[in-house]
């Protein structure tokens, strides 16, 4: 499986603001900085973000963005899905794929298997753990 970019982007702004956590919102333009993205890049993730329910935005001068549960209870699955809807290695595990081999597929189960333990993996990993394991 393959991390896209905007997944690794979203993880980087969330990490970012779990660092932040409890200290107040963070304007976009000092998370983008602090994680070297680009600043309209982080501006087309944000609102799978919030539309996810993981940040909350608050106007004002200052204002900025923040997340909306503790780190402890954010995982890389739960990002990963905001940005991404399908964590799947191959396409014929989508929700919506046809595939005229699927009756007779002897690789599909270890397709199905790699698929739930990477979801394993990215819902067992907060990111307050992203933060330990930075700060080691």
């Amino acid at each position: 499986m393959r991390v896209s970019a905007k997944e690794r982007a979203a993880l980087r702004a969330m990490v970012e603001l779990a660092r932040w956590y409890g200290e107040g919102p963070r304007p976009l333009g000092q998370i983008a900085s602090a994680q070297g993205l680009s600043l309209a890049y982080l501006e087309q993730i944000v609102p799978d973000l919030r539309q996810a329910g993981l940040i909350a935005s608050v106007r004002g001068a200052h204002g900025g963005y923040l997340l909306t549960r503790h780190p402890a209870t954010v995982s890389v699955g739960d990002v990963f899905c905001a940005v991404e809807p399908a964590l799947v290695p191959v396409d014929c595990l989508e929700e919506d794929a046809s595939c005229e081999r699927l009756d007779r597929c002897a690789t599909r189960a270890v397709w199905q298997t790699l698929a739930e333990r990477i979801g394993e993996t990215l819902n067992a990993t907060s990111l307050a753990d992203v933060l330990l394991s930075s700060e080691a």
